[in-house]
């Protein structure tokens, strides 16, 4: 048999991680979702242990994301996420509490948890959602749904082949949650088996989690939109001002085009993972809505409806955020490179001016090195001449045919060459100008 891959059976069993529990009608249930960074996702687990210890529960192996237990009065399921950590409470509901949801006085599903256990939730509240899954015919439907919801903005919708109701008016209430309400049907051909009833649980409490997750990002987006809009006319202005700007202007422009890249990189490094994590959960929440395949009931929006009305411009807004700050980086980076493009010509044209300049310098040092090398033959040729007049004077007393002067007069232009000619050839070796240059 070949080596298995080390990664062969993690990666495997990502298809069967967090798998839809079995779920029976009537049931409470209450999902709590709670943003958390590393240090809150790590007591989250500890958390977890403390109540699992109390009632003599083993609690999940380390490095665990995903564990269920069944606890006296109702089961737990606590899964931990890159940014959050949702706990979900399952309890059976018994008959009277079946009549008092019908009442309009529903009981949550995290009763039975302690209290004081609840409450210490690690991490932030991002959600918090109640929702009570019961046979039609337990409750009076429409009365039902008056109690419990808001008329104004109540969602009505058949799922599971058209077996079942969905309702839901996406409120916060007193306590903070949500409600949700399914009325299980229990006649084919849609008849509703224990696994269709936790499919559509775990796609319903997935569409209030991705969806607040996804609306994470609306904030910084509308924080950012502010910041562009000052960007973007300040951009405007740099680029007026570059038009017409004299050259001594022209550092003190890069510096401001500089500036603005660096704060616009500044706020792009800050978001842009925020609005990667928007788009992606929001994905999700369009997957789940798809999955629980609505069709709406005559007179009432769909859940798909309303989140398309309320849910699609917010991610809008986060898309638009993040396709102008990518826009307005260009646009710094082509003025920034248009102003470059301008000083570097300037500078040219400087260095010409600056080179032409040396070369004339060159040239009258050229002309000056000329004087200078002809008053040197003429000053050393005068010392020459006048050691060779002493020379010739002692000639002659030694009985040298000719006079002083004569000699000298005819050694004059002698000399003159040879000083000449030897300067010549210190100069052509000093400068590299000789035959072996």
């Amino acid at each position: 048999m070949t080596d298995s891959h080390p990664l062969r059976a993690a990666l495997h069993g990502e298809v069967h991680a967090r798998p839809p529990e079995a779920l029976h009608a009537p049931l409470a249930i209450a999902h709590h979702v709670m943003w958390a960074d590393a240090a809150a996702r790590a007591a989250s687990r500890a958390h977890l242990r403390d109540l699992l210890a109390g009632a003599g529960v083993e609690g999940p192996p380390e490095g665990a994301n995903y564990f269920r237990a069944h606890l006296p009065g109702f089961d737990l399921r606590w899964e931990l996420h890159t940014e959050f950590v949702s706990w979900t409470f399952l309890r059976e509901m018994p008959a009277d509490e079946v009549l008092a949801l019908g009442q309009g006085e529903p009981q949550a599903a995290d009763v039975a948890a302690p209290p004081a256990w609840r409450r210490a939730l690690p991490g932030q509240c991002l959600t918090q959602l109640q929702l009570w899954a019961v046979p039609r015919d337990a409750v009076d439907g429409a009365a039902t749904v008056r109690r419990l919801f808001d008329a104004g903005s109540v969602t009505g919708s058949t799922v599971i082949s058209g077996s079942s109701d969905l309702h839901t008016d996406m409120q916060l209430q007193a306590d903070g949650s949500i409600r949700m309400l399914v009325l299980v049907g229990d006649t084919a051909p849609g008849q509703v088996s224990p696994r269709r009833l936790g499919r559509l649980v775990q796609r319903l409490l997935d569409i209030e989690t991705y969806r607040m997750a996804a609306l994470m990002g609306l904030p910084a987006a509308r924080e950012t939109g502010a910041w562009l809009a000052d960007g973007e006319a300040e951009l405007a202005a740099l680029a007026e001002q570059v038009q017409g700007a004299a050259k001594a202007d022209e550092a003190a422009l890069l510096d401001r085009l500089t500036r603005l890249a660096a704060a616009l990189e500044s706020r792009y490094a800050a978001t842009h993972t925020r609005f990667s994590a928007s788009a992606a959960y929001f994905s999700l929440v369009e997957q789940r809505l798809a999955d629980i395949a609505e069709t709406r009931i005559e007179g009432m929006q769909s859940l798909h409806d309303f989140m398309q009305r309320r849910l699609l411009p917010a991610m809008h807004t986060c898309r638009s955020a993040d396709r102008r700050q990518a826009a307005l980086s260009q646009r710094i980076e082509r003025t920034s490179s248009l102003l470059r493009t301008r000083v570097e010509v300037e500078q040219q044209q400087s260095n010409r001016e600056l080179l032409a300049g040396m070369n004339r310098r060159q040239e009258l040092q050229l002309k000056l090195q000329s004087t200078v090398e002809g008053l040197s033959v003429a000053a050393i040729s005068y010392y020459v001449l006048g050691l060779l007049g002493y020379l010739f004077k002692g000639a002659q007393s030694l009985g040298w045919p000719f006079s002083a002067e004569a000699s000298i007069a005819v050694a004059v232009p002698l000399v003159v060459a040879l000083v000449w000619w030897s300067l010549r050839q210190l100069h052509h070796r000093v400068m590299g100008r000789g035959p072996d240059a």
